[in-house]
């Protein structure tokens, strides 16, 4: 007979243990001699330490609060005088270095005063500063935020 012809069930029954002394698991059925985990009922649980300070507890905790969300990066209203006459947009806003990448949230806020007019073409603007683009003369646009391609997808896109 060979090793893969065995006829063998895949399904093994659970073991009845506490039904006798002859059959081979009776009186205290593989819990030992009284205590806790002789009992029946609720279970100890998985950080118990026998009454000892559980791990868990002893642990200290991180405390507040931790946001996933990434924050919008910040352009101030005064920056965007030295781009007068383009359409500022996240790509123009990374070429010029005020953001770190032009796939992110962008905000415009109100720091100093604006002379230029400028046509905006990015995500969020606070309301003081909107009003100072019009005032200005500008044109605020709400505009998504550019996804980022895949390599491979602006490789063969480049290639057509």
């Amino acid at each position: 007979m060979k090793y893969n012809e065995l006829q063998v069930t895949a399904h093994k029954d659970r073991k009845r243990v506490g039904r006798g002394i002859s059959a081979g698991q009776g009186k205290t059925a593989g819990r030992g001699t009284k205590g806790q985990g002789a009992r029946t009922g609720k279970k100890l649980g998985a950080t118990f330490q026998g009454g000892q300070r559980t791990l868990v507890r002893a642990v200290p905790k991180a405390r507040g609060f931790k946001s996933l969300r990434t924050p919008a990066q910040v352009v101030y209203l005064d920056t965007l005088n030295a781009l007068k006459g383009k359409t500022i947009d996240n790509f123009l806003l990374y070429e010029e270095g005020y953001i770190s990448t032009p796939f992110h949230t962008v905000k415009v806020i109100v720091r100093g005063v604006l002379a230029e007019k400028v046509t905006l073409h990015i995500a969020n603007i606070s309301k003081s500063a909107e009003a100072a683009v019009v005032k200005a003369g500008g044109v605020f646009v709400k505009t998504a935020v550019p996804l980022r391609q895949n390599t491979k997808e602006a490789e063969a896109a480049d290639a057509k």
